[in-house]
């Protein structure tokens, strides 16, 4: 046998043994394989943060405010537990339901608060409606805008799903009140009154229903 063929061997030998040493720490694939559950939950946990950064680094989704450090974590686990869920968006949308809640609470309007409202805060809504009714007291209201949104705070409870997001919301309206006979008892027609509200929405993550119902007011 030839000092050629001879080397052949050994290096066919060589080649052979690495390739059963590779076999033997990475195992053999066969057709698509699912990477490892830490792999999944690290690429998720990534991209979510990602997302959040990116929320974070927009003007509008933050309206010029930093997100609160307290409520990083609780925007994360929502992201993990509904992918589509975007503070830009929640915001844009708070800012459209903020409007309506606040003319239809001025209006009397009933169903529309039903549709936006937890039950306590609804039930707080029509009892100064009803006082209001019973007074014999109008109220003509005009929205201006929204000055200022921020989110103050966020929470999520793994058990339930439940995630909550605060926010303050900086509101300019024109508001006047007037008794039985049109006299104005409270508010200026002609006068922008600004105000600040605290709201809380809250919503179990991946539920179908997409929408946030306001559970919670303050100042």
């Amino acid at each position: 046998m030839s000092t050629q063929m001879i080397e052949l061997l050994i290096l066919f030998a060589i080649a052979a043994f690495m390739l059963f040493r590779l076999k033997s720490v990475i195992g053999t694939r066969t057709g698509y394989e699912a990477p490892p559950d830490y792999l999944t939950r690290d690429r998720a946990a990534k991209a979510a943060q990602a997302d959040l950064d990116e929320d974070e680094a927009e003007d509008e989704p933050g309206h010029g405010h930093p997100i609160p450090e307290s409520a990083k974590a609780a925007l994360l686990a929502m992201r993990e537990a509904e992918p589509d869920f975007s503070l830009g968006g929640f915001l844009e949308g708070a800012r459209g339901a903020y409007e309506m809640i606040l003319m239809a609470y001025e209006a009397g309007d009933r169903k529309t608060l039903s549709d936006l409202l937890d039950a306590d805060v609804y039930a707080a809504f029509e009892t100064v409606i009803n006082e209001r009714a019973a007074a014999g007291l109008k109220v003509d209201s005009r929205f201006i805008g929204v000055r200022d949104l921020r989110l103050e705070n966020a929470t999520f409870d793994p058990a339930t799903g439940e995630g909550e997001l605060t926010l303050r919301f900086v509101g300019e309206l024109i508001t006047a009140v007037h008794d039985s006979e049109g006299r104005v008892v409270e508010g200026d027609p002609n006068e922008v009154r600004r105000q600040t509200d605290v709201w809380t929405f809250s919503r179990r993550m991946g539920a179908r229903d997409p929408n946030w119902r306001l559970s919670a007011t303050g100042e």
